[in-house]
C-alpha cells in the first residue's frame, strides 16, 4: 500500500492567523549536504487571507503549481526558475540570506545554517509575528515558532521559501562554474556526485570547497 501524496497547504499559517498572529513568515534552508559553497535561507510571508480569498486564490495557476511542489528538491530547476519571479510578486515580503564555505568550515554546517537563517530574518523587511520551519526551531528567537517535520511538503509558506532559496544558491553554483569549470558546478551544484568526486580527485579542492566536509578533506595535503 502507498502513502497518499499530501501538498503544501496554508493550514499552518492559518491556525496562526486565527490567533491574531498576521505576519507569519516560513522560513527554510538548501545546501546543508553539498560539499561547495554557500548555505543559503529565504524567509517568506504570505499575505494574510480570510477563507474565501484563500478559495480564491486556490484557483489560481500560480497558487497550484506551488501547491504541488513538495518541495523545491521535487521540482526541476528549469520549473523552479519559472516559478521564482511570479512567486515573489504575489508574497508579501520575503529576504534571502546566506553563510560562506569558509563560515561552515569556521562553525560547523549547523551553525553556518542558523546563521543563514538568522540573516534572512535580519533581512526581512516586515517583522515576522510568528515562525514556520522545517523540523526545527530557532531559539534564540522571542516569537512564536512551529517547527514541522516535512515542512517543506507541509505549509506553504516553507514550500516557497525552499523554492526561492534553492534558485538563488543554484544561480550562484552556476556563476562558480564559470570560475571553477573542472567541478561542473553548474550541474552538480556542489553536491558530491560521482563527476565531482572524480574532479575532486584529479583536481584537488577548489577555494570554494568546504575543506571540513569529509570526501574534500580527503584530496587537501596536510
Amino acid at each position: 500500500m502507498y502513502a497518499q501524496k499530501t501538498f503544501p497547504s496554508l493550514e499552518y499559517e492559518r491556525a496562526f492567523w486565527r490567533d491574531g498572529f498576521l505576519h507569519v513568515a516560513g522560513l527554510d534552508e538548501v545546501g546543508r549536504g553539498a560539499l561547495a559553497g554557500p548555505v543559503v535561507a529565504a524567509v517568506v510571508i504570505f499575505p494574510h487571507v480570510d477563507d474565501k480569498i484563500a478559495r480564491d486564490w486556490m484557483n489560481a495557476e500560480l497558487f497550484r503549481a506551488i501547491a504541488r511542489a513538495n518541495d523545491s528538491k521535487l521540482l526541476t530547476e528549469k520549473a523552479r526558475e519559472k516559478l521564482f519571479e511570479p512567486l515573489r510578486e504575489c508574497i508579501k515580503a520575503y529576504a534571502i540570506g546566506s553563510a560562506s564555505h569558509d563560515e561552515i568550515d569556521a562553525l560547523n554546517i549547523a551553525r553556518a545554517s542558523r546563521l543563514a537563517m538568522y540573516r534572512a530574518l535580519d533581512a526581512l523587511a516586515i517583522c515576522p509575528d510568528a515562525l514556520l520551519l522545517d523540523a526545527l526551531i530557532l531559539p534564540e528567537l522571542a516569537i512564536p515558532q512551529q517547527g514541522i517535520i516535512h515542512g517543506d511538503a507541509l505549509a506553504l509558506s516553507i514550500a516557497a521559501a525552499s523554492i526561492l532559496a534553492k534558485v538563488t544558491r543554484d544561480r550562484i553554483l552556476r556563476d562558480l562554474d564559470a570560475q571553477f569549470p573542472a567541478y561542473h558546478f553548474a550541474q552538480n551544484k556542489g553536491y558530491g556526485t560521482r563527476e565531482h568526486l572524480r574532479a575532486l580527485r584529479e583536481f584537488g579542492a577548489s577555494p570554494v570547497h568546504r575543506k571540513s566536509f569529509a570526501p574534500v578533506k580527503l584530496t587537501c595535503p596536510e
